[in-house]
């Protein structure tokens, strides 16, 4: 077994050791089984996808090992529709479906799946699959109508006094240190759609306690109440709300489920899950978590998982998210304006414990300069060992690197060029030619899938107000009240126009006029006063160029606008 070092572990290195370790104490020789479980219950968003990470990173660890490792997702589909979410495109009339499992809810009008379930599991599939993230699914719909748990309901049923017993230890101490609302929406959606909002133990009736629920034959709802059992017949009768009474044999019966905290610690021994993390929702007292790991090991003989608490995921900007999402972000909502290694590097980057925040404002281009400089470092080989690390768990798998940018100009840039051009292919391709001269960009597929993400970004997230509009004809008054100075300032740059044509060129040249005006020489560093009369400088070309006083980096819009509309509109 490969062993890491002080010098090179990471956070995913370490849990490796630890849950290689264990797998080993608990079933030697067998494949090592990582877990996540998800309810597709509404939009997967992406601190839902934290879920899916942090055991994809540690599996993936293994995987690079030689050791046969198992990732598990576990479709929560069979779960009871609990409500009608808002904003997902449905109205009032879904309230009908509530207690329906949510593979019998119809999905959102014009959805081309068929069930409300599948709606919201498909782009998180396709999601993972961009990601390079390899599991195998299990959907819980197709495990209790199988038949595969039987045998673990009717032990549950015929154990319902030792569950209930365990249950009432934590009863009292749920209802007074359960987890606070967040004011944070992601944080919030995540709570409500992991499965530990509703926290089911089974118990509220008046009669036994029972931890399994029955979905009513007639109306298809959990609205069912178990009102005698025989543990030798396994003859169970139940009634509904919507009045119907059934008598059937649990032995074959398999229109019902094993209530959430029975549920979940019956699958770890069934599925001899090593490690599965939980989010903080999970680890209050009394949460499915804590009484789950009581559970395994009083009721089901096993153990508990292995993994730690994950925090959440929060997002910036998200004022431009679409609706028909719920407001929050998913991962292919990320995936439309981040390359995949760059969301995966979010995730591999910090301990699960630590909470961060996914950009999709204007943010998301010191996210990606952050990259790029971590990309360099990597090639120059300067990168610290465990940044090192999370690049190498970002740009590939276990099964082999994930498709990445040939040419990677900054993402701020394209973004710029894109605003100005508007997705002209044409100019784009122009102007991204005249970045380097000596080195030109010969085709935009050597730009992407990067510059198809930025021009994304600023269809969809660049705010109305931030859109550059380059002046249509000069401002002939402002350039009519100019002084001798200011006009020497420009005549001085657009002399230089043609000796510097280039990003850098450009760069040196703005940056050198009010320089050369003080008597500097180009390359002098710069001084308060020096400061000011560029930042002066800066604001006249902005004027001129696009009626305000800001816009993009000068030398890009420079570019983007191109050497003849410059010389137009500076009076040249």
């Amino acid at each position: 077994m490969v062993q890491t070092t002080p010098e090179t572990a990471d956070w995913v290195s370490r849990l490796a050791d630890e849950v290689i370790a264990e797998a080993e104490r608990r079933a030697p020789g067998k494949p090592v089984v990582c877990a996540s479980g998800l309810s597709p219950s509404g939009p997967i968003h992406l601190g839902n996808l934290r879920e899916v990470m942090v055991p994809h990173l540690v599996a993936d660890e293994i995987r690079r090992r030689g050791i046969p490792c198992d990732h598990l997702v576990s479709w929560d589909d069979y779960d009871r529709f609990r409500k009608v979410p808002a904003g997902v495109g449905v109205d009032a009339s879904w309230a009908e479906h509530i207690g329906k499992p949510l593979t019998e809810v119809p999905p959102p009008p014009g959805s081309p799946y068929a069930s409300w379930a599948e709606h919201f599991k498909a782009p998180l599939v396709a999601a993972l699959a961009e990601l390079g993230v390899e599991v195998r699914a299990i959907s819980q719909t197709e495990q209790y109508t199988s038949g595969a748990y039987q045998e673990q309901i009717l032990f549950a049923m015929r154990e319902r006094r030792r569950i209930d017993a365990v249950l009432d230890r934590y009863r009292t101490k749920q209802a007074k240190e359960a987890p606070e609302a967040s004011d944070d929406a992601a944080e919030q959606a995540a709570v409500e759609g992991s499965g530990a909002a509703s926290e089911d133990d089974g118990s509220g009736g008046s009669g036994e306690y029972y931890p399994y629920k029955p979905y009513c034959s007639v109306c298809g709802r959990d609205t069912t109440t178990i009102t005698a059992y025989d543990d030798e017949t396994t003859d169970l009768d139940y009634v509904c709300e919507c009045g119907h009474r059934e008598s059937v044999k649990l032995a074959v019966h398999t229109r019902g489920k094993l209530v959430w905290k029975v549920d979940w610690p019956m699958r770890w021994t069934y599925e001899g899950v090593v490690f599965e993390p939980a989010g903080v929702d999970h680890h209050s007292p009394g949460s499915s978590w804590v009484v789950g790991g009581q559970l395994v090991k009083e009721v089901f003989g096993g153990e508990r998982p292995i993994g730690p608490m994950y925090a959440f995921v929060g997002i910036t900007g998200m004022a431009k998210m679409s609706s028909s999402r719920g407001g929050v972000p998913i991962a292919a909502d990320a995936l439309e304006i981040m390359e995949a290694p760059l969301l995966r590097w979010l995730y591999a980057r910090r301990r699960p414990n630590q909470s961060f925040k996914i950009a999709f404002d204007g943010e998301i281009q010191r996210t990606y300069d952050e990259w790029d400089a971590l990309d360099r470092k990597v090639a120059d080989g300067t990168a610290q060992p465990g940044d090192l690390a999370a690049w190498t768990r970002a740009v590939g798998t276990a099964a082999g690197a994930l498709p990445a940018t040939p040419r990677r100009l900054p993402y701020r840039t394209l973004t710029s060029v894109l605003d100005i051009t508007t997705g002209d292919e044409e100019q784009t391709l122009r102007i991204l030619a005249d970045l380097d001269p000596e080195h030109p960009v010969g085709s935009l597929d050597e730009v992407r899938p990067r510059l198809d993400r930025a021009a994304r970004w600023v269809e969809t997230q660049m705010p109305p107000e931030a859109r550059t509009r380059v002046r249509a004809t000069p401002d002939e008054e402002l350039l009519g009240s100019l002084d001798e100075q200011r006009r020497e300032s420009l005549r001085l740059l657009l002399a230089g126009l043609d000796s510097h044509w280039s990003l850098d060129g450009l760069t040196s040249l703005v940056y050198g006029v009010p320089k050369v005006q003080a008597g500097l020489t180009p390359d002098a560093k710069p001084t308060p006063e020096l400061k000011a009369a560029q930042r002066a400088f800066f604001a006249l070309l902005y004027r001129l160029l696009v009626g305000g006083e800001t816009g993009p980096r000068l030398p890009t819009l420079l570019l983007a606008v191109g050497a003849d509309r410059v010389r137009a509109l500076l009076g040249g």
